[in-house]
């Protein structure tokens, strides 16, 4: 059995599907704080198999140790955390108390046990503001917000955890820019509130519930101006889960790979892109610059490929006709449930 922590979110649940229909059993932890259990009931809908859930905070012990008790598992996924990065400014101790204490205890919990295959959702947050591009895993890391700098404290944290016992099986992922949504489009990203992500907003605008889409800076050093992200499709992103998932259960070590596409997309790029895609207009306004936003960040995903057999297969367009699928089939997410 898998324990996905954080499983009922839009990557979690893209990759609980995933893990089902390769006929995996599925254990999913998550305290709903950002989430519906909705997104796992639609999980089980489109693979017609039934995964085990349990809503507990990580930092809760007791109830993670009954867990362990109640199941054989063989690995964790750890994605549960806080994850907006503009929140973890104004708000750092709750991150660091939230993302790095439920790590700690789920280790813990995990060493007491003897299970020690552990993948870990990472980010291309890591590499702070990035040199050159592409980048690649040896990059160096300088995490510019409390949200990445958690990433890679945990980062950190489990290197020592390897180095003192070389028996774990570690896994690090470093997420670029995860959009688009099941091809069914009964499951995608369902934020509360106003989007801190772009495909989001480009959606909503689409909806009509904005007037504009708001760009931030066109005076980058870019294509266009326009900041420059490797954005990977959700789908493509679970699966390369499942290859690590497979590389950790039959060699051991401490590893870590990025998980994109190669391939660098400005905000007006993409926006052409959904447009192309859908035949909608996108209005925008460019605004000033954010703080601590960088011109360009793409990743070398060779690593992945070479030593997972993963690559990203699904194109801009794929995403953004998955993205506006679910959008229009969902147009108010996971709220209603």
């Amino acid at each position: 059995m898998i324990l996905v922590t954080g499983g009922a979110g839009f990557i979690g649940s893209h990759l609980c599907l995933e893990m089902l229909n390769e006929g995996h059993d599925v254990i999913v932890v998550d305290h709903l704080f950002s989430t519906k259990k909705e997104s796992l009931n639609r999980v089980e809908e489109i693979t017609g198999k039934t995964l085990t859930f349990y809503r507990f905070n990580l930092l809760d012990r007791s109830k993670l140790e009954q867990v362990f008790k109640n199941h054989s598992i063989e690995a964790v996924v750890h994605l549960a955390g806080f994850k907006a990065v503009s929140e973890s400014v104004s708000l750092p101790l709750s991150y660091y108390n939230n993302n790095l204490n439920a790590t700690l205890v789920l280790l813990e919990v995990m060493s007491h046990f003897n299970v020690k295959n552990f993948i870990f959702s990472s980010s291309a947050t890591v590499y702070g503001k990035p040199t050159s591009n592409p980048i690649t895993e040896d990059f160096p890391t300088s995490a510019i917000n409390p949200y990445g700098r958690t990433k890679l404290m945990i980062e950190e944290i489990l290197h020592d955890v390897w180095t003192s016992d070389l028996t774990w099986n570690i896994s690090i992922l470093r997420y670029f820019n995860p959009i688009g949504a099941h091809p069914s489009g009964k499951i995608g990203e369902s934020p509360n509130g106003i989007p801190n992500n772009l495909m989001p907003f480009i959606t909503d605008v689409a909806m009509g519930q904005y007037k504009e889409l708001v760009v931030f800076g066109d005076n980058y050093p870019t294509i266009d101006g326009t900041g420059v992200r490797d954005y990977i499709h959700v789908v493509d992103l679970a699966r390369g889960h499942l290859k690590a998932l497979e590389k950790i259960t039959v060699e051991k070590g401490y590893n870590i790979y990025n998980l994109g596409t190669g391939e660098g997309y400005s905000v007006l790029q993409l926006v052409q892109a959904f447009e192309e895609s859908t035949g909608i207009p996108i209005p925008y306004k460019i605004m000033a610059r954010r703080p601590g936003d960088i011109a360009e960040c793409y990743s070398d995903p060779t690593k992945a490929e070479n030593q997972l057999g993963w690559r990203a297969e699904k194109t801009i367009y794929d995403m953004c006709k998955d993205s506006w699928r679910w959008r229009q089939d969902n147009p108010e997410g996971y709220t209603s449930f």
